[in-house]
């Protein structure tokens, strides 16, 4: 049996074969990390793998490398906490300026993230505060203890490191890439750390971005940045990951030719080719910030010599900060089965496995991590799917979102330990599968992104709360009409760095997608859209059918009292209760705003403010 499930050749560092003939079932591998891995399918099966017979079947991750970046800062940030972007309460790995040494919970934390299927961190905030540059060389023998702590679950250590560390760290008058006493610094300095740890991953880097540090203080670009850090790791087989994250943050409002969704494609198609191959230029899937609905980055079918990593954000920034059910499984899915180059073509899953049109090595995944100190992981229980789903995902993104919260069901509310099996699932169903959407429908409409307050950090409406701001972030209404001109023909030419067909799609006003229509089109209030609804009246009845659709949440939600942990229950309670709350809000705002806006009352006379 044995040696009908290994048939074929060898499984790799982290395949499996599964196989199960006369009562016997067999796991086999050819390293621990398949073998776990393999573990955690048979939990995924539960009875099934005991039961009658199963034809060898070999498993192996489409995508080598399945990465969250944590932004958990050392010390407490006096605007963002101990966590930026973090909504399940503190650090797992640092408090107040220390390392927490809380190992038990950092196991566990492994554990959990094998089980998902995701084998690399970063263990902190791209955004490399003072104290966290240390991690590279005085208090490196914190991040080994974590690094020590989790190579037992499969799960690689990796550093964001200022790229400043030269100045800052070493006493160096200048940073300068190309300078040899700055190559020779890191070379000393990487190396210092693979004798520490020597199975570590590689660095994470944000450079000329928001205020960091980079090469453009020396008139270098990412290119000069990226290869000398990447010389430095590349005798010990790490990787530097640069963050294609780089736009200009002091963006005049008025000035409509500069546009940010052009940023990472203007800065990084020009390098294609540049790179060292142990670089992996990581780029977030959509050309803005992680908005509940943006199209895929043209940057990433630019590169073809590059190797490229997609950048998800699993913690819910701009999708309801964990206080809001979002399954974001279904728009992950969307992105990662999108062809650049055409229907039928090499799809974005495709690129960061390395099997694009190119010839670069794939990047694989990497995504903002979601999880915290809280009791729950995740904060909102119901968050927790959003984890494992990336990592299912990560590893086969041809898997069926509803079929990976199936198992997510399974795993976490196992018929045994609830009331009513089948009442429990259909329940989180009901709430769960469509919950992306209808986030979408209360929040910015029709792919126009933020409306976001920035006095609460991008949690609840403000319509124009970044419309005249530095950050490149507007929509653009006025008495006429919404959305942002990204043509060709009469706008910033944004559309122009699409590959055909997209390019010709996204810049055509009746072929691009409704639900895209105004991140490349200022349009008027009246133009219809092809479900036959004006824009208008699809923002007011967009935002009405959100709310309900949250209260019917919410009602299919208290069913459940006394059939799951009570717990639970409470938590996820109180957390529907402010999401209505604050869908509410989004309508009114919202629906409010754009009808003082047009003049144009709602055809269905329901009550605007």
């Amino acid at each position: 049996l044995a040696r009908t499930a290994g048939a074929g050749g060898p499984l790799g560092a982290e395949g499996f074969a599964l196989a199960r003939a006369e009562v016997v079932t067999v796991v086999l591998a050819d390293a621990p990390a398949g073998l776990l891995y393999g573990l955690f399918h048979v939990v995924r099966l539960g009875a099934a793998a005991f039961e009658g017979d199963h034809p060898a079947r070999r498993h192996a991750p489409a995508l080598a490398r399945r990465m969250l970046d944590h932004w958990d800062n050392v010390d407490v940030d006096p605007v963002m906490g101990q966590v930026e972007r973090g909504y399940a309460g503190g650090s797992i790995f640092w408090r107040a300026g220390a390392a927490r040494r809380d190992l038990d919970r950092v196991r566990a934390y492994g554990r959990l993230l094998a089980a998902c299927g995701v084998n690399a961190i970063s263990v902190n905030n791209v955004n490399v505060h003072a104290t966290e540059a240390r991690l590279l060389t005085d208090r490196l023998g914190d991040v080994a203890e974590l690094a020590d702590a989790l190579r037992p679950y499969g799960v690689r250590v990796h550093l964001s490191v200022t790229f400043a560390a030269p100045v800052v760290l070493g006493g160096l008058p200048i940073a300068d890439p190309l300078d040899p006493a700055v190559r020779a610094w890191w070379a000393a300095a990487t190396r210092q750390v693979y004798e520490r740890i020597p199975d570590f991953g590689g660095y994470v880097v944000k450079a000329d971005s928001e205020g960091q540090p980079g090469p453009f203080t020396y008139g270098r670009d990412h290119a000069d940045g990226a290869n000398l850090l990447a010389e430095a790791l590349a005798p010990f087989g790490g990787v530097v990951h640069w963050r294609a994250f780089v736009y200009n943050h002091r963006q005049d409002w008025r000035d409509r030719s500069t546009d940010r969704a052009r940023a990472a494609y203007d800065h990084f198609a020009p390098l294609d080719g540049r790179f060292r191959d142990n670089v992996v230029v990581q780029a977030k899937f959509g050309p803005v910030d992680f908005q509940p609905r943006e199209p895929v980055s043209p940057v990433l079918a630019a590169m073809p010599a590059t190797r490229l990593a997609v950048e998800f954000q699993v913690t819910q920034e701009y999708t309801g900060q964990q206080q809001h059910v979002c399954y974001l499984a279904p728009c992950w899915s969307e992105v990662l089965t999108f062809a650049p180059w055409g229907p039928g073509g090499p799809t974005l899953a495709d690129l960061a496995a390395g099997s694009g049109p190119g010839p670069a090595t794939g990047g694989g995944l990497a995504a903002v991590a979601n999880v915290g100190d809280d009791p729950f992981w995740t904060g909102h229980p119901l968050a927790q799917a959003n984890l494992y789903a990336y990592g299912r995902l990560a590893w086969d993104p041809g898997l069926d979102p509803v079929a990976v919260l199936d198992e997510w069901i399974d795993l976490t509310f196992p018929a045994s330990t609830v009331g009513d099996p089948a009442l429990v699932r259909e329940t989180l169903h009901a709430v769960m599968d469509d919950s992306w959407r209808t986030y979408e429908r209360y929040t910015a409409p029709l792919g126009v992104g933020f409306m976001v307050s920035p006095a609460r950090h991008h949690y609840g409406p403000d319509v124009d709360g970044y419309e005249y701001s530095r950050w490149g972030t507007y929509h653009f209404a006025d008495r006429d009409g919404v959305g942002v001109d990204r043509t060709r023909a009469t706008g910033t030419g944004f559309t122009g760095q699409y590959p055909q067909p997209w390019s010709q799609v996204y810049e055509s006003l009746s072929d691009c997608p409704d639900e895209l229509l105004l991140f490349f089109h200022h349009v008027p209030y009246g133009h219809v859209l092809r479900s036959g609804s004006t824009v208008i009246q699809h923002i007011y009845d967009t935002h009405f059918a959100g709310v309900q659709q949250v209260a019917q949440m919410r009602q299919r939600w208290r069913r459940l009292a006394g059939v799951i942990d009570p717990a639970v229950h409470a938590r996820v309670a109180e957390r529907l209760d402010e999401q209505l709350r604050c869908a509410i809000e989004w309508r009114d705002q919202v629906n409010t705003y754009f009808f003082r806006k047009s003049g144009v009352p709602d055809v269905r006379g329901r009550t605007i403010h």
